[in-house]
Parts: C-alpha cells; structure tokens; sequence
C-alpha cells in the first residue's frame, strides 16, 4: 500500500487543481464531476512525465515516503491536473 500512495497523493492533487483550474476558468469549466475527470487524468499524467525526467523519480518505493516526495507527488498531480483541466475546457468551447 505504501508504494501506492505517492500516486494515490498525485490522482487527488490532479482532481484539485482540476477544480481550481474550472473555478478560475468559469466558462471552460466542466463542471465538478468534469473537472475532478479531467484533473485526475491530469495528475497521473503529470506524475508520469515528472517521474521521467531524471534525478526527479516523483513517488519511488525506493526513497521512502518522504517530505520532498509528497509535496513533489503534491505539485505534479495538481499542475497536471489543472493543465489538462483547461486544455480539455478550450478544446470544448471551440466546439460550440
């Protein structure tokens, strides 16, 4: 379970900023549900590209759940989250 919660941590980050990033875009929002979606996707995608670039192993079971992990786990899901969150708002506003 332990190894788990680093990307546990990035999923509910991304849904966050994905409800932030809808509560700052009024008319990209997607609404709760939509943007907790979008914002999840976001995170874990997030957390995969953070986890890739190296030296920034983001959630290793190897490090050890740690201050720098979470809030690495923390930025990624959020920023990730929030990203994809509005591109996906965009997208479905040039729609229309």
């Amino acid at each position: 379970m332990m190894a788990y919660l680093p990307q546990i941590i990035s999923l509910l980050s991304g849904a966050a900023g994905g409800n932030v990033a809808g509560s700052l875009m009024k008319g990209s929002s997607l609404g709760t549900l939509g943007n907790s979606i979008a914002g999840i996707l976001g995170g874990g995608l997030g957390a995969g590209i953070l986890g890739m670039i190296p030296g920034m192993d983001v959630g290793s079971a190897a490090e050890g759940l740690g201050v720098a992990n979470i809030l690495g786990s923390v930025a990624s899901g959020g920023v990730g989250g929030g990203a994809v969150m509005a591109i996906i708002g965009l997208v479905k506003g040039m729609m229309k």
